[in-house]
């Protein structure tokens, strides 16, 4: 019970919550895109079995992704990829029902869904391993809080997240902060920098990280390179 008195907790457990919502944008779509060709009774089944099919191996790829970032170096490329991310999610994207066809039964919709969230399912995997800091409990919490609204809401989700778009900016600003923890917590960045500078410069490189990705979230969003901002996954 002391773990549940701990704001650390509840801030990580957070962060986890965002981060899953806000990647979970293309997730959704494919939910919904593969189960629209079923009875409506079969399309519950389908989410229902579909998502938690998925959620299992991605859990397991939690798990091992926690394991390698414990060896030096790997964080620190782990921080980086993360921060590739936080600006590809601000940035406009392609259409993910441009590559996702119904499924014409239920075990035709599940294979969709399973098939679909282990190739998109990477950039989830790093966050949420990279958020929980290994902490297994809160990767259970947050992906179990988040995963409702990502099987019935699928198709809300996905329009929530085009009709306010501060929501994909906070998500990414979340994941830079969290790119730039993964990158000072290196245990090689440390020892070349010096762990007294690098605890001074932890939570100003974060903190910077989250402003710089979430501004260029806010950027794009108002046309920027003359380009109109299309919501993540939408």
């Amino acid at each position: 019970m002391s773990v549940l008195a701990d704001p650390e907790f509840w801030g990580r457990l957070l962060s986890i919550v965002v981060i899953d919502l806000s990647l979970a944008g293309d997730n959704a779509l494919v939910i919904a895109l593969a189960v629209r060709s079923l009875p409506v009774r079969r399309q519950l089944q389908a989410r229902i079995w579909g998502t938690a099919a998925a959620v299992a191996l991605r859990l397991a790829g939690i798990a091992l992704v926690s394991a390698l970032l414990a060896i030096p170096l790997l964080r620190l490329a782990g921080g980086v990829l993360l921060l590739w991310i936080a600006v590809k999610l601000v940035r406009p994207g392609a259409e993910a029902g441009e590559v996702v066809r119904g499924g014409t039964s239920l075990g035709e919709a599940i294979w969709i869904i399973v098939l679909a969230d282990i190739t998109m399912s990477l950039d989830n995997v790093l966050a949420v391993a990279a958020a929980a800091h290994g902490d297994l409990i809160l990767v259970v919490f947050g992906i179990g809080l988040s995963l409702p609204l990502v099987v019935w809401g699928s198709g809300i989700l996905s329009r929530l997240m085009a009709r306010h778009l501060w929501i994909i900016w906070l998500g990414g600003g979340i994941l830079g902060y969290v790119a730039g923890d993964m990158i000072t917590d290196d245990p090689v960045f440390r020892g070349w920098l010096g762990h007294a500078a690098a605890d001074v410069v932890d939570d100003p490189v974060s903190i910077g990280l989250a402003v710089a990705v979430t501004a260029l979230g806010w950027w794009y969003g108002r046309g920027g390179r003359g380009q109109p901002r299309q919501a993540h996954g939408a």
